[in-house]
């Protein structure tokens, strides 16, 4: 907290003392600041080395892709922002998604496995929200934890930064854009021939080194063009490796306390208030209990994490990713075919370690062991209970579950677009394109769990909170402790197909009234499919006949059991306390020995959550463009309109009694008209105003729309029903920016804007329905979790939670943005190379409360309340280097309160990266890239509005550190 503290105040100086050199830079410099030049690739000067009588800067590397990034930024009529490529295959960052946090407004979530950046967030709505093109046409793709989630997020760390040579971010709505994104449309732009005439060899050779893993792995890029009169090819090639290894704490969802958790069973149509999770009571009466100074309430009322357990484990990460372009250009005509290919693949090796405090239940049994079935209540021996209320010590008739999970993911995506602009006559432009892409993804989660049971456990997280105290007097490493082996074989597919095509006709019709006039009208088709199926091979893996005979229910399975984990001891934060070692089950045995992935490949599919939706959608627009002169400049203007018409065709499968599915068809549609409106007026040649307003929407998760009944957790009693009537979400919404020009290639603007959301989903949940009207098969749950006895059966009055979603909410947000960025030119030599950019983003959320039993209410929002980057940069010669610092606010998770007034939070995160290099030549650069250089803690954690804050000190879940991964080598072009 300090270090980032120190940090931020830091940038905000140096940001205050360059402002106020800013008037007498933009005094000195004799270039028009209104239109800074940039040459192209072709011209590749330093801006040190450029003549001072020439009327060209011509810059190069990260100063230049700023440059131009601005430049389009000014030249838009409505809101958006550009990064553009430093050189043809050169982006600026190693991954799209850590250049995108650079821009105001954008929240970067990374994902936990590899720790690489993979969605975004714009402007306080979450990733979902906004829809992303890639060439203008509309893609989708998933990876890694995501698959069988079936939402509408695009991740980017499924393609090489190299892929890619500019990326635009539209924050207000055109009639032009495809709709669906209420925060904005992100377009991904690839590199054609012709971005740079003549032959271009790039390459990229580099070493990928963690500091978590301790493993270092390659990383190589190659990209090919060449232009020979109107004809051009382009090929490129990147692939990467990395190993990401984390550890820490995990409670796995949420804290409780005895009180609330043995409150009487909700009645059908009543909240359940029983806290996050159930059943769970202290054996509170128990001749062994003893609880010190404490009273029976004060222990029964403190809360406990559902687990206390260890988490570690280690990703290996492989992608390999193709570009390609041909393209002709002439006077008049200009066409291109694109291709991309990429395959992103994860090994993920998931080890967990600790107390099940969620099974703990004091129901005396005759027939269970002690800590088994209904006699597992814990016995508080020697507790404590800290300032925010919650417990800790040592307890009796404990059991430690241990866990060895073994994941794999592989997405691929393909991309093809061709296209075509001929400009008939000077005034008008004819356009078209179509496009196809495919997203497929499969993962698999299979794991082994056994037990000790009946031990004393101490558990202290006062000493590191990531690092707790969680130990015995039983060894942990020894396999002959262990006893109670069972199996979790699990797998998802996902795929996404979209048909797209396209067809525009710009006029221009010349001046009329005194102003220039031009048309845009179009219209464009696309088609989007995705299928979801799951399968789950358990059953098949505990009764197959496995090598040299047996089943695993009669094979000694703990003779398989290595004392060690696989990939080495984890850390334990300097606390001894907190298990580095643990028994597991190696990879090998649970893969190969029990053929897991066979048995999930031979289990049938769930046909409760299998479904395939298809969207068509029909749009045409128009949108009328005017620039007219007014005072020292011109006011620009777009007006445009919208019509999309939507079609949805869903097939899933319905009970039909027995725990047996028959298919379903559903379809269903709606209209949308969305008009849009733009101005920006160039006030003076360094000031510029724009405002903006318009309609647009989000259609619904389709989790939300096509599933039949889902699953979201076998261990619990719930179920989620689709709802093919959704509606998309409506936003009518507002723009407003003041920007400075005040030197070439430096501004400094504030924005604010407004959105008012209506038709949001909210969910409506029944409680108490018996499992028996659900028509479901026990095999889709843990039985042992639900029934709380060890061969029990769900029985048909059990009660069961159903969520279905309705469009029942409202949403509002308002925002302010502010960017600044300059080079610091005016500085004497050598510090004339130092550049400076910054951006401060602040959201105000209206809805969507999560309100306590006291009636305080608190809005809650999926991003952080505000977000900061801070950038320095310095290029001069042949060094250049740059550091960057990303920060955001918390955010709030679930507006549900399950009874325990306590809000989920993702804690605030802050990345150092930093880039250095230093050109040899023309053809070799040395380069050294680090990520996450202060190894940022990442966790979430629990807090009630009504009690003193600080709860992130104590009540954690998912408490990680990643390490730094550093990159160095080489890289150039001929």
């Amino acid at each position: 907290m300090g270090r980032s503290l120190f940090i931020g105040m830091a940038s905000a100086h140096a940001i205050a003392l360059t402002l106020a050199a800013a008037p007498v830079a933009a005094q000195t410099t004799q270039e028009d600041p209104a239109m800074p030049r940039v040459a192209t690739p072709a011209a590749e000067v330093p801006v040190d080395d450029a003549a001072s009588t020439t009327d060209d800067i011509v810059v190069t590397g990260f100063r230049r892709s700023l440059a131009e990034g601005l430049e389009l930024k000014r030249e838009a009529i409505g809101v958006r922002d550009s990064i553009v490529a430093e050189d043809i295959g050169k982006f600026p960052e190693a991954n799209v998604a850590e250049s995108l946090q650079r821009i105001p407004g954008i929240f970067l979530s990374r994902d936990g496995a590899s720790n690489e950046g993979q969605q975004i967030s714009i402007r306080g709505l979450g990733p979902s929200f906004s829809v992303t093109t890639i060439n203008g046409a509309p893609v989708r793709t998933t990876s890694t934890g995501g698959v069988g989630n079936s939402s509408r997020t695009f991740n980017f760390d499924v393609f090489p930064s190299e892929l890619f040579g500019r990326v635009d971010i539209y924050k207000s709505p055109l009639a032009n854009l495809e709709e669906g994104g209420i925060s904005g449309n992100v377009d991904l732009q690839t590199p054609r021939p012709f971005d740079s005439k003549g032959r271009v060899v790039r390459y990229n050779l580099q070493q990928n080194y963690n500091t978590g893993s301790g493993q270092i792995r390659p990383r190589a890029s190659l990209l090919v063009s060449d232009t020979v009169g109107n004809f051009g090819a382009l090929f490129g090639v990147a692939y990467a490796q990395n190993v990401n290894e984390r550890s820490g704490f995990q409670s796995t969802g949420g804290y409780n306390s005895t009180t609330l958790a043995t409150r009487p069973a909700p009645t059908a149509g009543q909240p359940d208030n029983r806290g996050p999770f159930t059943p769970f009571a202290l054996d509170l009466d128990n001749p062994a209990a003893n609880l010190g100074n404490l009273t029976r309430e004060q222990v029964a009322g403190a809360y406990l994490p559902r687990f206390y357990r260890v988490f570690t484990s280690s990703n290996q990460r492989e992608r390999l990713g193709f570009v390609g372009s041909l393209q002709y250009k002439s006077d008049r005509f200009e066409a291109s075919v694109d291709g991309i290919y990429s395959r992103v693949t994860d090994v993920n090796d998931e080890f967990t370690f600790g107390v099940p405090v969620r099974n703990t239940r004091t129901v005396r049994s005759t027939t269970s062991l002690p800590g088994r079935g209904t006699n597992s209540g814990l016995i508080p021996v020697d507790v404590k209970i800290d300032q925010y209320n919650n417990l800790y010590g040592t307890f009796d008739n404990s059991s430690l579950l241990t866990e060895s999970f073994y994941r794999n993911a592989e997405t691929q995506f393909r991309y093809g677009i061709v296209r075509a602009v001929w400009s008939p006559t000077d005034a008008l432009k004819i356009s078209a394109q179509g496009n196809i892409n495919k997203s497929e993804a499969f993962s698999s989660g299979n794991r082994i769990v056994s037990n000790i049971y009946s031990i004393r456990t101490t558990f202290d997280p006062t000493v590191n909170v990531s690092y707790p105290t969680i130990s015995s007097p039983v060894s942990f490493t020894d396999p002959r402790n262990y006893t109670d082996p069972s199996l979790g074989f699990g797998s998802a597919r996902e795929l996404d197909e979209q048909k797209s095509g396209r067809l525009v006709a710009t006029w221009e019709a010349g001046e009329f009234a005194g102003a220039e006039w031009s048309a845009l009208v179009g219209a464009s088709y696309i088609t989007s499919v995705k299928e979801i199926e799951r399968r789950d091979g358990t059953s098949i893996g505990r009764a197959r006949t496995l090598p040299g005979g047996g089943t695993f229910a009669t094979i000694d399975v703990f003779s398989h059991m290595v004392p060690f984990l696989p990939y080495g001891a984890t850390r334990d934060g300097g606390n001894l306390g907190f298990p580095s070692q643990f028994a597991t089950f190696p990879r090998a045995f649970v893969m190969d020995y029990l053929d897991a992935n066979g048995a999930n490949a031979a289990a049938p599919v769930q046909l409760n959550s299998k479904f395939r939706a298809e969207e068509q959608v029909k749009a045409a627009f128009i949108e009328t463009n005017m620039k007219l002169p007014l005072g020292q400049g011109n006011l620009r203007g777009n007006f445009g309109m919208r019509y999309a018409n939507t079609r949805t065709i869903i097939d899933n499968y319905a009970p039909t009694g027995g725990g047996a599915f028959g298919p379903r068809q559903r379809r269903g549609g709606y209209d949308n008209w969305l008009p849009s409106l733009s101005l920006a007026w160039d006030i003076t040649p360094k000031v510029l105003v724009r405002g903006s307003a318009g309609k647009t929407i989000t259609r619904s998760a389709l989790v939300d729309i096509a599933s039949g009944i889902a699953i979201p957790n076998r261990f619990n009693p719930d179920v989620t029903v689709g709802n093919p009537n959704l509606r998309p979400q409506v936003a009518t919404q507002y723009d407003f920016s003041a920007e400075w020009y005040f030197q070439p290639a430096s501004v400094l603007s504030i924005g604010v804007f407004k959105k008012s959301l209506r038709d949001t989903p909210s969910s409506v949940t029944i409680y108490g329905v018996p499992f028996s009207t659900l028509q479901l098969s026990q095999d889709l749950f843990d039985r042992r979790s639900i029934t709380g006895s060890d061969t029990g059966t769900i029985a048909p009055d059990q009660p069961f939670t159903v969520t279905t979603v309705q469009n029942l909410g409202t949403l509002g947000l308002k925002g302010l943005e502010i960017a600044y960025q300059q080079n610091l030119t005016f500085l004497p030599a050598p510090f004339d190379g130092l550049g400076v950019l910054g951006s401060f983003t602040k959201v105000w959320r209206d809805g969507n409360d999560f309100v306590t039993s006291k009636g305080t209410r608190v809005s809650m929002a999926g991003v952080p309340d505000y977000s900061y980057s801070a950038t320095a940069f310095y290029e001069k010669g042949p060094f250049a280097i740059r550091g960057s610092w990303n920060y955001r606010a918390r955010a709030g998770g679930s507006s549900v309160n399950s009874g325990n007034d306590q809000i989920a939070y993702t804690a605030p995160q802050g990345f150092l990266d930093a880039t250095v290099s230093y050109r040899l030549n023309d053809n070799f650069e040395l380069r050294v890239d680090a990520l996450n250089i202060t190894n940022t803690n990442l966790y979430t954690y629990y807090e009630n509005p009504d009690q003193p804050k600080g709860n992130g000190s104590s009540r954690r879940d998912n408490s990680f550190y990643n390490g730094t991964t550093i990159a160095f080598g080489i890289r150039g072009k001929f």
